[in-house]
């Protein structure tokens, strides 16, 4: 028998995604704020009463104008956050949650092992500045 402990969730609940309207307000106006191509990362701690991290994910209508091109850009980074958000969970310990917002600037549709590895990037920077 596995020892749950152990055992990484790679799951995305609805739990984890940043819906709340003032929630949203209060990470784009008192977050900060870091640039890895192609995201810009909007970051807050969150307020006691939420556990978890919870995730924004955003892509212009401005820059891509299908939606079928800004979702698929919104499943790659979903799915990059999904498979290695166990990093930075599992490094912060618990000790604080974050509201965390990623607004894709980039111009163009990027492969989804580019969006992975600066996504790792962010991460790392984000438990960098929390430790």
């Amino acid at each position: 028998m596995k020892n749950e402990a152990s055992v990484p969730d790679f799951k995305f609940p609805k739990s984890e995604k940043l819906r709340l309207k003032n929630l949203i307000e209060s990470l784009f106006k008192e977050g900060k704020s870091f640039f890895i191509y192609p995201f810009k990362v909007l970051h807050l701690l969150a307020p006691v009463e939420h556990s978890g991290n919870q995730v924004l994910i955003t892509v212009s209508s401005k820059k891509f104008k299908k939606a079928t091109d800004r979702n698929k850009i919104k499943r790659r980074i979903r799915e990059a956050y999904r498979l290695n958000k166990y990093d930075l969970t599992k490094k912060l310990n618990n000790n604080c949650h974050l509201l965390i917002g990623y607004l894709y600037v980039g111009d163009e549709i990027l492969d989804f092992g580019v969006i992975e590895t600066k996504l790792k990037k962010t991460l790392e920077r984000l438990y960098s500045e929390y430790q």
